[in-house]
């Protein structure tokens, strides 16, 4: 089930909202109430089977528990040691990073296998928030059920907004007047109706006229096409997301931050990333870069503070790249980011002295237009689709014989969307077919809604008595699924 991504998972937040409405108006919407819904949510989320190997399979919500339990373990035991500084800081930060790590290389060393669950890199970046409020002496040891909500809060349990512990430990137990409950839900409303538009109007259209049609075509006015299509598409699509997010959050009393204001008006690339997924791109800048840039001038590693800089950027933006997963174009995503972000911070220090660049009505339009092309182009690279990812279809040809070819095919980027296949005769092309049939096994296994699978009739063209190779590539792809390749000889 995947939050936000159809009607069918709003109507069952009704069986939540609808009850929060009544209390809050009587004033009894509070933290038990909040903690009550959360942990219905946790269950029913995360009740579908996980596929750890071929024929081994366990319930998501075992996994989730085991995560919350090492990540609770985790942030006891340091702070129990007190210790701040140190080798004992460092190893809190790569235990509590070991099962997102795990996730990431999981399917790689062993394809066709999986282990983690949804949304287990954005709560792996909120206990790790706790860590380094711990280590910076900031907040006390957190209590079991506090860092648990925080952990598994339901409205922002598998893409975020990333909130901070201080902040949100601060709301969720606060007690809220009729007033003040009011103001949230007027907050909601406006919210809701804004994830509605975004997602569901203009995130739908794009796909559905433009991103689709581009994605076809293999010329370069294709390409450029696709690249403005799928950075709109993202971000209406996100930012849409994000509003129900943070809609539902208000509603339980708990003030989720903003995480996109206007990203495509900004005029440099640190702007933009002031404007974009900014939860994200603040916790880097405060986690990572800031403490970079504070140990390098404790340590005086370098001559220069731009060079500090400059290698705080790398070393940020190559994090994030690997955050968002360990393909190829995640990390030459990161290192574009970086790149772009160390340019800007040379010219604009240039730029303090020499007062080349002036703001102006024509500057700043300008400045918008660069800026706007710099952040598409890093978005088809984030896209995957000009540097060929790692594969991320997971499939099976499970008959081919003379009569039928049977199996299923899944994107695990997109779990619940349809997948094109194309069927191949050696090197002739044969055809294009969906997978789209429903399945139960394949539901209950977490594949997404389990409308993964196909069955089509084996074509006449197998059936003259010689030895064919057969294998299916995703349609527009030019490298077959792995494990799909099958030898038919029909007389």
């Amino acid at each position: 089930m995947i939050p936000y991504g159809d009607f069918t998972y709003f109507g069952l937040l009704l069986y939540a909202a609808v009850p929060t409405l009544i209390l809050g108006v009587f004033g009894r919407a509070g933290w038990r109430w909040a903690l009550l819904v959360t942990g219905a949510m946790f269950v029913l989320q995360y009740h579908g089977f996980l596929n750890i190997r071929p024929h081994f399979s366990v319930r998501e919500i075992w996994i989730a528990m085991g995560f919350a339990a090492w990540q609770w373990a985790t942030v006891l035991v340091f702070a129990i040691a007190g210790a701040r500084e140190g080798w004992r800081f460092y190893a809190a930060i790569a235990v509590s990073l070991l099962p997102l790590a795990t996730a990431k290389l999981f399917p790689v060393v062993s394809p066709g296998d999986q282990f983690g669950f949804l949304g287990i890199s954005y709560i792996t970046f909120r206990a790790l928030d706790v860590v380094f409020c711990l280590r910076d002496k900031v907040i006390a040891a957190p209590g079991a059920l506090d860092f648990l909500m925080f952990l598994f809060f339901f409205p922002t349990i598998s893409a975020g907004p990333i909130d901070r512990y201080r902040r949100f430990a601060s709301d969720w137990r606060r007690k809220r007047t009729r007033t003040e409950f009011f103001s949230d839900l007027d907050g909601a409303v406006h919210r809701i109706f804004r994830g509605f538009f975004y997602k569901f109007i203009i995130a739908a259209l794009i796909k559905q006229y433009w991103l689709e049609p581009a994605a076809s075509g293999e010329s370069f006015s294709a390409l450029l096409s696709y690249m403005y299509a799928y950075s709109l598409y993202l971000f209406f699509d996100f930012a849409g997301y994000s509003a129900f997010a943070i809609a539902l959050s208000y509603l339980f009393g708990v003030h989720t931050p903003e995480n996109f204001r206007q990203p495509f008006l900004a005029r440099n690339i640190r702007d933009f990333w002031n404007r974009w997924h900014i939860t994200l791109s603040f916790w880097f800048r405060d986690h990572v870069y800031m403490r970079f840039l504070l140990a390098a001038a404790r340590g005086k590693w370098f001559g220069s503070i731009n060079t500090a800089a400059i290698l705080g950027y790398f070393l940020a933006f190559g994090l994030m790249g690997l955050w968002h997963g360990i393909e190829p174009h995640y990390i030459v995503y990161g290192l574009y980011q970086a790149t772009l972000l160390s340019v800007f911070h040379i010219f604009s220090s240039w730029n303090k002295v020499h007062r080349y660049w002036r703001d102006g009505p024509f500057s700043n339009a300008l400045a918008v237009f660069m800026t706007f092309h710099f952040v598409c182009f890093g978005l088809l690279i984030f896209s995957g689709r000009i540097i060929a990812p790692l594969s991320h279809h997971m499939s099976k040809v499970e008959k081919a014989d003379c009569h039928q070819i049977s199996g299923w095919v899944w994107d695990k980027y997109h779990p619940e969307a349809q997948v094109n296949v194309d069927l191949w005769d050696g090197e002739q092309y044969l055809m294009t077919f969906p997978a789209n049939r429903f399945r139960q096994d394949l539901a209950e296994a977490g594949y997404g809604d389990g409308r993964h699978a196909f069955r089509i009739p084996t074509p006449p063209v197998f059936r003259n008595g010689h030895s064919h190779l057969m294998h299916l590539r995703i349609s527009g792809a030019k490298r077959d699924l792995a494990n799909t390749s099958r030898v038919i000889v029909c007389r």
